[in-house]
Order: C-alpha cells, then sequence, then structure tokens
C-alpha cells in the first residue's frame, strides 16, 4: 500500500528539484567552468552566456515599444499630465506669494552665487550696450534742443519783448542757438551714456533684486496666469517639436544595452529574481505538482 504514496511523493521532490536547478542554471555558473582543460557543459548559464544577445534585444524592445515617440507624446500631453503641470505651476505661485525672501536669495537656491553675480553683470551689461547704441545713433539732440528754443520763444512770445515783436528778431538766432545745443547735448550723450545708464541700471538692478517674492507675485494674477499658459504652450512645443531629436540624441536602445552589459552578473540575478520572485518559485512548485501527477499516474497503472 506504501507504493501508493512513494511514487507521488518522489515525483513531487524529482519535479521540484529538476524546476529548481533548472531556474538556477539560467543564472549560474556565472563564468564557463572547465576541469582539466575541457570547458564543462552548460557553463556559464543560460543568461551569463547569452547576457549581450538579451541586453540588445531588450534594449530595442523599449526603445521601440515602451519608449518611442507615440507613447512618450500620448503619456506627456495627455490630459492628466497637462492638469500636473498646470497645479505644479499654482502651486509654485502659491508657495511664492508667501515667501519673504528675495530674489537674490531665492536664486541662491538653485544657482552659486558666483553664477548669479554673473548673470546679473551679463543682464545689466546687455541693457546698458543697447540703450547706449541707442541714444548715441538716435536724434535726440536736435529734439532736446527743439523743444528748448521752442519753449524759450513761446515765453518771449507771451512776455511784453514779444508783443513788441522781439520774438521775430530772435527767431534766427534761435535757429542758430538750436544747431549749437543739439550738436553740445549729443556730444555729452555720446561722452556720458553709458556710465549715466549704468548707474540707473545698476541702482534698478539692485533694487530688484532685493525686491521680496510675494511683491513680485501680488497683485500680478493677471500677468502670471498669461505666464502660466506660456509655460504650458511652450512644453506642448517642445513635446511635439523637439521629442523626436531629443530621442534621436538619447538613443534609449543602447544606454539599455550598455547598462545592461556593464551590469554585474550577480547585480542582474538580484534584480530578475526581486521581479520575478513569486512566478519563478511557482514555476517550481509547479514541477512539484506535476512530478506528484506522474508518479501516481505511475503508481496506480
Amino acid at each position: 500500500m506504501y507504493h501508493f504514496f512513494i511514487g507521488p511523493a518522489v515525483g513531487a521532490v524529482i519535479g521540484y528539484i529538476t524546476n529548481d536547478i533548472a531556474i538556477r542554471m539560467l543564472f549560474r555558473p556565472h563564468r564557463a567552468k572547465y576541469v582539466l582543460g575541457i570547458k564543462v557543459p552548460f557553463t556559464p548559464g543560460i543568461i551569463p552566456k547569452e547576457k549581450p544577445r538579451i541586453a540588445g534585444a531588450i534594449g530595442k524592445a523599449v526603445s521601440d515599444n515602451l519608449m518611442n515617440r507615440e507613447v512618450l507624446e500620448k503619456s506627456l500631453l495627455s490630459d492628466e499630465m497637462i492638469d500636473k503641470v498646470g497645479s505644479a505651476i499654482d502651486e509654485f505661485v502659491s508657495t511664492q506669494s508667501h515667501n519673504q525672501e528675495t530674489i537674490e536669495q531665492f536664486a541662491a537656491h538653485y544657482l552659486p552665487q558666483d553664477n548669479i553675480a554673473s548673470m546679473k553683470e551679463n543682464a545689466a551689461e546687455g541693457i546698458v550696450k543697447v540703450l547706449t547704441s541707442k541714444l548715441q545713433d538716435s536724434r535726440l539732440g536736435e529734439s532736446i534742443a527743439q523743444l528748448a528754443t521752442r519753449h524759450v520763444m513761446e515765453k518771449t512770445r507771451n512776455s511784453l519783448a514779444g508783443r513788441l515783436g522781439a520774438d521775430m528778431i530772435l527767431q534766427p538766432v534761435a535757429q542758430l542757438v538750436e544747431r549749437v545745443l543739439a550738436k553740445h547735448i549729443n556730444e555729452i550723450l555720446h561722452d556720458n551714456s553709458r556710465p549715466m545708464i549704468m548707474g540707473i541700471v545698476n541702482d534698478e538692478t539692485a533694487t530688484l533684486m532685493h525686491t521680496p517674492m510675494s511683491t513680485i507675485m501680488s497683485g500680478h494674477e493677471q500677468q502670471l496666469q498669461q505666464i502660466k499658459g506660456g509655460i504650458l504652450s511652450a512644453y506642448r512645443v517642445v513635446i511635439t517639436e523637439h521629442l523626436p531629436r531629443i530621442l534621436a540624441d538619447i538613443d534609449i536602445s543602447s544606454i539599455i544595452d550598455q547598462r545592461i552589459n556593464d551590469m554585474d552578473m550577480t547585480e542582474a540575478e538580484g534584480i530578475i529574481l526581486d521581479v520575478m520572485k513569486k512566478e519563478l518559485r511557482a514555476i517550481v512548485w509547479l514541477g512539484a505538482l506535476l512530478g506528484c501527477i506522474m508518479g501516481t499516474i505511475t503508481s496506480i497503472f
């Protein structure tokens, strides 16, 4: 009677052990083994032996099916993702509306102090260069001289001397004075516009950098909403127009291939076992079940 139990038990043990060994042989040994210079069969394990091919196949599969343009665009431009980006902007604005840090202090969280100083200097230099160029190339001297002489002539015309005809006598003189005055004003602007503008820009920059973030945010709700809309539009443009180039530059397939090939086999084995531990254990027990069934059938017949 015991043979009815021995057969299934032996079959279950054999099925369990053989499946367990088969799974272990997927990973081990990690390197080829030699006895007297002869390579031992089935070494290294299947996965270590085929790692380069597996890495290439995984990289290509991920690049072609999981990280391609269509999949990423669908995910990154979904209504849910757009809402998340918009909510992140709203949260940032809400937080900064109560932030008493100055703009300079806020920027220091993200940039080194040297970079902040360099950015201020470059921005100020750019503004000064543009304004100086505009002033030196403009007809501002002529405009100021014309306004000045016109003002003097108006005052003269409305005075007693003007009613006596003095303005008619002064008209040629005014024209000469206007040309001389325009020339001197242009020279003054040419020689002094840069330091004057630089001083103004530096003062305004310092004032701005020492302004609290909350002050910048308050009272500009409409402008902030426009900025939010602009950011969301820019986000869509980046995804739709620049995503293919970004993916081409990144070359996800090569990155995954290289990462897997560089990975130590012990590390790779641990990752796979962590992900599929339950499934692999089920295969082992399935072997025991099948062995038990075959043992039962053998005992009966």
